[in-house]
């Protein structure tokens, strides 16, 4: 076992140790402890997202709008110009200079955002099916739920609960899922919040070395679930809000299997082991050296991370860096892309052809209404809540209703907001990858919401 495994006593300190319990016991009550509010259940960063969107009142559109429209602009001058001021600030750099690619989707964003909020242009653009949605619906909620979520994040990243809880997790996600214990905080943050919460955390992980590249792409992809509220809404879509603890069950299920086994194919078979800079990771980090308890060595790890932190005012400022880089990166490339998707499934007949080659299948599941539920299938990679919008109108059979519920949130991956949010970030994945996975996640866990669902009705 290497020394470097042994932790100094020095870190034993009261000092440390209340460095380590305050904030994080802070992070798990903002992202992890569940409410209940006006008879609904939400989480403490959800409710103080709602009550900053309520004060913000009419203002919210406008300030997006603002918000995208300077991102988009700062980006076209950092990038083509690239001043000396942005050049040298690490910040601005990696806010503001961008690859052409993302520059023109950073662009379309800001173009979309003013058509959609003076309703002018192309109607296809701004309708309330397609960009009036995305900006209206879902942009609010992601502005203040980024910021919100960047200047707290710190508190579950830096005092030192994810040594303890990757530890004390290890014995499990290691041999279970070839993931380090840490990969279930990121799960929980978004099974009790927000899946792009999730995903903002895998990326900072990915790059603080803490994930390689082959984990952060599977806990983006298989460990970034959409909260329960979400589901729970789904569900309240298609008139079965009474079935929800056996839909849930097979959303978790689903879940767990398509973690097992999707990690083994293409694309994310083929993503490498190694960190951000290309170093291998050490594993010995995980062992716990003989004679201590994985209890005693995972706070050890704590302590030692809470002994590193010299100020609060360094952590306070990086937590601003991470609201900045999620509203001014993330914010533009949801409304372009997410745009850019339902007006595809709005305006053509695409997803209903590509749903065909489902019928087949769904008919030899014994899934009733079989052609109008394969039109479904794959209409959720452009937004996790059209599979159900679609279904409560033309499929009449409640279990075939409860499949495609529980179908759109375990597919995970919609362009309007999850796949967003992971191209835009520092996860090693492209467009083509997540298509991919998407269609693996939905041929993986459909036979399984199937039985579920046989059992039930």
């Amino acid at each position: 076992m290497s020394d470097t495994l042994v932790i100094p006593e020095t870190h034993k300190t009261n000092r440390n140790l209340l460095m380590f319990l305050i904030p994080s016991l802070l992070g798990l009550f903002f992202f992890l402890a569940p409410l209940t509010y006006d008879g609904s259940f939400t989480f403490p960063l959800a409710l103080m997202a709602k009550g900053v969107k309520a004060v913000l009142g009419d203002a919210v559109l406008p300030t997006v709008t603002g918000v995208i429209c300077f991102s988009a602009l700062g980006a076209i001058a950092a990038s083509l110009v690239k001043p000396t001021f942005v050049t040298q600030s690490q910040l601005l750099t990696r806010l503001f200079v961008l690859t052409p690619t993302w520059l023109v989707i950073r662009s379309l964003g800001a173009i979309f955002t003013l058509l959609a909020l003076h309703q002018i242009g192309p109607e296809i653009i701004w309708n309330g099916n397609t960009g009036g949605l995305v900006l209206n619906d879902l942009l609010p909620s992601l502005l203040v739920t980024f910021f919100l979520a960047g200047l707290l994040l710190p508190l579950l990243l830096n005092f030192g609960l994810l040594e303890l809880l990757g530890t004390l997790l290890s014995k499990f996600m290691r041999p279970v899922f070839r993931l380090p214990g840490r990969a279930a905080i990121d799960c929980m943050s978004s099974w009790l919040g927000d899946g792009t919460v999730g995903v903002i955390l895998t990326s900072k992980q990915y790059e603080d070395k803490k994930y390689t590249a082959r984990e952060a792409a599977v806990v983006a992809t298989m460990f970034s679930p959409v909260g329960i509220s979400f589901s729970l809404v789904v569900l309240t879509q298609v008139g079965l809000a009474n079935y929800f603890l056996p839909f849930y069950f097979s959303i978790c299920l689903s879940g767990v299997v398509a973690a097992m086994v999707i990690q083994f194919l293409p694309p994310l078979s083929y993503k490498k082991d190694l960190y951000i800079d290309g170093s291998a990771p050490n594993r010995d980090d995980e062992l716990v050296p003989a004679g201590k308890s994985t209890l005693g060595f995972g706070m050890d790890l704590a302590l030692q991370r809470a002994s590193k932190v010299k100020s609060l005012t360094h952590v306070a400022k990086e937590g601003v860096h991470n609201a900045l880089d999620m509203v001014f990166g993330v914010l533009p490339v949801v409304m372009a892309i997410g745009t850019l998707g339902l007006v595809v499934a709005e305006a053509t007949p695409l997803f209903s052809v590509l749903g065909a080659p489902f019928v087949p299948l769904l008919e030899l599941l014994n899934v009733p209404d079989a052609a109008a539920a394969a039109e479904t299938m794959l209409v959720g990679f452009t937004d996790m809540y059209l599979p159900s919008i679609i279904a409560a109108s033309s499929v009449n059979a409640d279990m075939t209703k409860f499949i495609v519920a529980a179908l759109s949130v375990t597919q995970l991956i919609f362009m309007s907001e999850t796949g967003s949010v992971i191209l835009s970030s520092k996860v090693p994945i492209n467009f083509l990858e997540l298509v991919a996975i998407f269609l693996l996640r939905t041929l993986v866990t459909l036979p399984i919401i199937v039985v579920v669902a046989h059992a039930i009705f």
